[in-house]
């Protein structure tokens, strides 16, 4: 009886093994087409090649770990490609070598430094690093001053973005600030006065503007106004940028990235021209 048990048993087993076979099958496809899908043919090497490139450089001075980049676009991927869907054009605008990419600042929450970083990843061929310019309290917050650091982000002051564009570096500031961001959406698509640190700097060093739009971002989360007393309750170094939100971030806006042509740039003989 026992014997007779087991038998039918094992031929319940080997009868399944046809259908799990197909079950892993299509589940290993499907994770395969997901890969394909967010993180392209190519991953391997765009990491490879930003990877030569600081190993050519002697390393970078501000931390940047290709490693932890790599791990990071895989999860921004998932953002950029499958949950915001962002579009982008005129990414072949950017030159190559140092350039800096000038933005508009938007979206409550800053994603948008995300998503240009990612579009200059995964769409410029070659790929780049996008050293952004974030604000100084950052580097005092723990775990996430470190993070920054390890996936290019660089505390913007002056010096710093001398010494990134000087290594050729492709450098992303928000003329507009922090401000920008604690807009009600009443305000949306309402440009801050824009600082002028960074025209000083392109002429310092010679160097490229290309203009970045970032369109849809202001609508992710709505914002019906700042909470200025639990800024100041927290110290928090960055004034009235609280806010009352409504989210999560809508899948349903479709972010939308345009680099026009750099407004200024060298001419033939070296010198620093602005194109209308």
């Amino acid at each position: 009886m026992q014997r007779n048990a087991l038998a039918r048993l094992a031929d319940v087993a080997q009868s399944s093994l046809p259908f799990l076979s197909r079950v892993a099958h299509a589940a290993t496809r499907a994770r395969d087409e997901l890969r394909l899908r967010l993180l392209g043919d190519d991953f391997e090497e765009r990491v490879h090649s930003l990877r030569h490139r600081y190993v050519t450089l002697g390393g970078d001075p501000f931390g940047f770990d290709p490693e932890t980049a790599r791990q990071a676009a895989k999860l921004i991927a998932v953002f950029h490609r499958l949950y915001f869907r962002t579009e982008v054009f005129g990414v072949e605008h950017v030159p190559p070598g140092r350039a800096l990419l000038i933005a508009n600042h938007s979206g409550q929450i800053p994603i948008d430094a995300a998503i240009i970083g990612s579009a200059m990843f995964f769409d410029s061929r070659p790929p780049r690093v996008t050293r952004a310019m974030v604000e100084k309290w950052t580097a005092t917050l723990p775990f996430v001053s470190a993070f920054f650091s390890k996936i290019g982000q660089v505390v913007g002051l002056q010096e710093n973005a001398v010494r990134l564009l000087e290594m050729g570096e492709l450098v992303l500031a928000f003329p507009e600030g922090i401000k920008a961001i604690n807009k009600p959406f009443a305000q949306r698509y309402q440009l801050e006065p824009f600082g002028h640190g960074f025209m000083r700097l392109a002429l310092r060093t010679q160097t490229p503007i290309v203009p970045v739009a970032v369109i849809g971002a202001e609508e992710q989360y709505l914002s019906f106004g700042n909470v200025e007393w639990a800024a100041r309750a927290e110290d928090l170094d960055i004034g009235e940028n609280l806010f009352v939100v409504l989210g999560p971030e809508r899948h349903d806006v479709k972010p939308r990235i345009a680099l026009p042509k750099s407004i200024v740039r060298k001419g033939d003989d070296g010198t620093m021209l602005l194109v209308q």
